[in-house]
């Protein structure tokens, strides 16, 4: 009896490992679809690479993250940000937008219509008045891309007022053939709520707020049903995140959950068919 117990456990290391660990990244190929949710601690920054060869970046980390998101970046050879999102003015979402602005050619620009009384945001909208950049207002309708099998919209914000800046969140819903991915920033459960007029399915799932208790309900996962969820995080944060219930509401909906606390900068790239997930050398 116990070398059989030894046995289904070797067995089901091995099948996990084959079908669902990360694995090392390769060069992309250019007919995927890459999204690389970059490592940048108790942060988000997430770089898109679209299988018609332009690219987007939703958020650049904190204001110490930004050289190193910028290198990241330019180590994919890219050059130009053909669609810059950022999902509200919070300080771990935007601190390096600047410097990123200084550093590629920008194309279009989105954010959410609500603004910040921070020094960070200001050198945001400095950065953004010296390039001479257009901003689109970040909503719910906003198509961003709308080529054949290659989709990305916006979903969120729904309203014109919240309390709370998270809210205010710019959730991306990116479709790729027959895969689709939803981003939702920092995006809590009052605008999770907002959302279910909308197809929130998706195969992966970038998870609200770092995995904050006060995002991902049980209702808002049912409608995503994802495959896949990815965290972004940092190591030891003096906020708790990702909260054990969030944690939990994932694991009894057998979502398999990656975190940047601990795999790092992760890769989910899509073939129009299958999505699959990597690691990253950051």
């Amino acid at each position: 009896m116990k070398k059989y117990i030894i046995a289904v456990i070797i067995l089901s290391a091995i099948v996990y490992s084959y079908f669902y660990a990360p694995k090392p990244v390769q060069l992309q190929d250019s007919s995927k679809l890459a999204l690389h949710f970059i490592d940048v601690g108790q942060a988000d920054s997430m770089l898109g690479i679209l299988p018609n060869g332009e690219t987007f970046l939703i958020d650049a980390g904190n204001r110490e993250d930004g050289n190193a998101i910028i290198s990241y970046i330019k180590k994919q050879q890219i050059k130009k940000i053909d669609y810059l999102i950022a999902t509200h003015p919070h300080e771990d979402h935007i601190g390096g937008l600047a410097e990123v602005i200084n550093s590629f050619d920008i194309g279009s620009m989105y954010m959410p219509k609500v603004s910040s009384n921070t020094k960070t945001f200001e050198n945001a909208l400095l950065a953004i008045k010296n390039k001479g950049l257009k901003v689109t207002t970040a909503r719910a309708g906003v198509s961003i891309l709308n080529n054949d099998n290659l989709k990305i919209e916006l979903l969120a914000p729904n309203s014109d007022y919240y309390e709370n800046m998270n809210s205010y969140s710019a959730v991306t819903k990116i479709t790729f053939g027959n895969t689709s991915f939803l981003l939702t920033g920092d995006a809590d459960n009052i605008s999770e709520g907002e959302m279910f007029k909308y197809n929130l399915k998706a195969d992966l799932l970038k998870v609200g707020h770092h995995g904050s208790s006060t995002s991902t309900s049980a209702e808002f996962l049912k409608a995503v049903a994802p495959k896949f969820a990815v965290i972004s995080v940092g190591k030891g944060n003096t906020y708790g995140h990702p909260a054990q219930k969030t944690l939990s509401t994932l694991k009894n909906a057998g979502v398999i959950t990656y975190r940047t606390d601990i795999n790092g900068t992760i890769v989910a790239t899509s073939d129009g068919e299958k999505v699959a997930l990597q690691l990253a050398c950051n």
